[in-house]
């Protein structure tokens, strides 16, 4: 019989890993099934090969190493998807931050923690987005969704919200609270490693979904193909 879920994460600090995630109740207690990638190439190279190898599951979960899942989470997770797949029966991606619409119409969803800043956003869930945010996301394991692999550790949950949508799925959120201690500034200084794989991850995302511009993720409006590098060198 497969679990509900299973988890899968990069990691690369192993201190950050134990002193979060695996600290986390559901996994600590082993409830769950984690397969954990240390130094993966890709974000999809760990995803996918989890998907493929790793045990069977109803959703499979992808989770940043850095991220905390207090008591109680996997049980809001779990009413969250039934929730949804009472709402929006194609529902095939979740999150538990993501947006729905660009521009002023856009609107942002999900309850979590980001490094200390409580987000609560005004949304109704659960909700269908158009972007989700990669600190956690998960996918129906019968859905055939994957991740790509030439965006590295950028755009991929968006890259996978659309693709479940030229498919027939649909993404949501849903209310899940949890927190994320990434280690990443809000705000410009940004090490010259990372903005240089950002803009490539980026200049991949915006040709691949040229036609389906504009999208906004939870850190980038794109209206064109070159807005990502355009908006770092403006702020750099």
């Amino acid at each position: 019989m497969s679990a509900p879920l299973a988890f899968v994460t990069c990691a690369n600090e192993p201190a950050v890993l134990q002193q979060r995630l695996l600290a986390s109740p559901c996994l600590a207690q082993g409830k769950y099934p984690l397969d954990v990638y240390f130094d993966a190439p890709s974000a999809a190279w760990a995803f996918n090969r989890s998907m493929e190898h790793g045990p069977a599951c109803a959703w499979r979960v992808w989770v940043h190493q850095d991220v905390f899942l207090p008591a109680g989470w996997d049980v809001a997770f779990l009413q969250g998807l039934s929730q949804a797949e009472d709402s929006f029966p194609r529902a095939g991606v979740a999150g538990v931050y993501g947006i729905a619409g660009h521009g002023r119409d856009a609107r942002r969803a999900g309850h979590i923690l980001d490094r200390g800043e409580a987000l609560r956003e005004p949304t109704p869930l659960p909700c269908t987005v158009d972007s989700l945010d990669e600190l956690l996301f998960a996918a129906r394991a019968d859905t055939g969704l994957r991740l790509d692999p030439a965006l590295q550790f950028d755009f991929y949950a968006t890259d996978l919200v659309l693709s479940a949508q030229a498919a027939g799925w649909q993404a949501v959120v849903v209310d899940a609270y949890c927190e994320h201690w990434s280690g990443t500034p809000r705000k410009v200084p940004f090490d010259p490693a990372s903005i240089q794989r950002i803009v490539g991850s980026a200049a991949v995302f915006e040709r691949k979904w040229a036609q389906r511009l504009p999208i906004e993720t939870s850190c980038f409006a794109i209206t064109r193909p070159g807005d990502v590098q355009r908006f770092i060198q403006l702020i750099s």
